[in-house]
């Protein structure tokens, strides 16, 4: 059985970005404010999956720091006293809220980069906030939001040859890098002239990730006291480098996470597509601690015999389920 730890919530669809494989050039239709959840009813169904059991909470978007007031919410869900309270951001207002959110309680941060190159920054993002990525880093060690992670997503053709450069960047700013396959999703659309519908010629494997770094770096050594769905490595200098296969090794039965949608919906997976709707529970049926409860472990239950069938099939919109 799926021990699931981890709520992953989703506080908005909007981005400062419009990366090429999340979300297309002319943007997507947004959901209107009063359709997201309140940061209350966000506290609400927070304090519902701990008494169900999950102890961990992720604060991911679109971009989380583009949303009014995000201070506020991660001081609520500080004082609920859970284990661990992160946040996945594409850098771009990290430096200007990096110190308010370690004050309000974050106790670390994730970055999404997927080149060390101006212009392919430029190509992959389209959007020109290149230098501020690098100065967010370095805010974000001085206010002490650490351990610091760098998520980069690996498309053939596109970053491919930067794997070594990145990791070798890891090595000096001292952050862990992880590598994540290229998977469907809104952004790999007929709209995205980049590189067009999602196709397996783009994937680049997590074996073969490996093998690139192994030729370098020598062999990896496998760190097995990690939670998650990252396969972590160490290099023979004790660098940290995380494998994210979700096309080529699939994870269901190791995935500790299930999400909840800036609007209300609780999914259990990224493509479980229909999910369960909290806005309604909350603002309908006038739902109270108990019942959110009870609906948070049915989500655990089923999580439990999960499959999310095949992938090259499924189409899922990371900026707004949060990926």
């Amino acid at each position: 059985m799926k021990e699931v730890k981890l709520l992953r919530i989703s506080v908005t669809d909007r981005c400062n970005l419009r990366c090429i494989y999340c979300m297309p050039e002319a943007g997507v239709n947004l959901s209107p404010s009063n359709e997201l959840l309140s940061y209350e009813e966000i506290e609400q169904v927070a304090r519902a999956a701990l008494a169900a059991g999950i102890n961990k909470f992720r604060i991911t978007g679109g971009e989380p720091l583009v949303r009014k007031d995000i201070i506020k919410l991660i001081e609520k869900l500080a004082r609920l006293d859970s284990s661990d309270l992160a946040l996945t951001t594409n850098g771009i207002l990290l430096s200007e809220f990096a110190e308010s959110l370690k004050q309000a309680g974050l106790k670390r941060v994730t970055v999404s980069l997927d080149t060390l190159r101006k212009d392919r920054f430029e190509k992959i993002t389209r959007r020109d906030e290149f230098g501020k990525i690098f100065a967010a880093i370095d805010c974000a060690r001085r206010a002490g939001l650490e351990p610091i992670k760098i998520n980069t997503v690996i498309i053939r053709g596109v970053n491919d040859d930067e794997i070594l450069d990145l990791i070798r960047f890891g090595e000096k700013e001292r952050l862990e890098v992880r590598f994540i396959e290229l998977m469907p999703t809104s952004g790999l659309s007929a709209g995205c002239k980049e590189i067009g519908h999602w196709r397996s010629s783009l994937l680049v494997r997590g074996d073969e990730i490996k093998e690139i770094i192994e030729k370098e770096f020598g062999t990896l050594k496998r760190w097995f006291d990690e939670e998650g769905v990252a396969k972590i490595y160490l290099t023979e200098s004790g660098a940290r480098i995380g494998l994210i296969t979700p096309v080529s090794d699939r994870f269901c039965d190791g995935c500790q996470r299930i999400r909840l949608g800036p609007e209300g919906k609780l999914r259990i997976c990224l493509f479980d597509e229909p999910g369960m709707d909290l806005r309604k529970e909350i603002r309908e049926q006038r739902a109270d601690q108990e019942k959110l409860t009870a609906i948070l472990k049915e989500a655990l239950e089923r999580k439990a015999f999960w499959e999310r069938g095949e992938m090259e099939k499924a189409a899922s919109e990371m900026y707004r389920i949060g990926g």
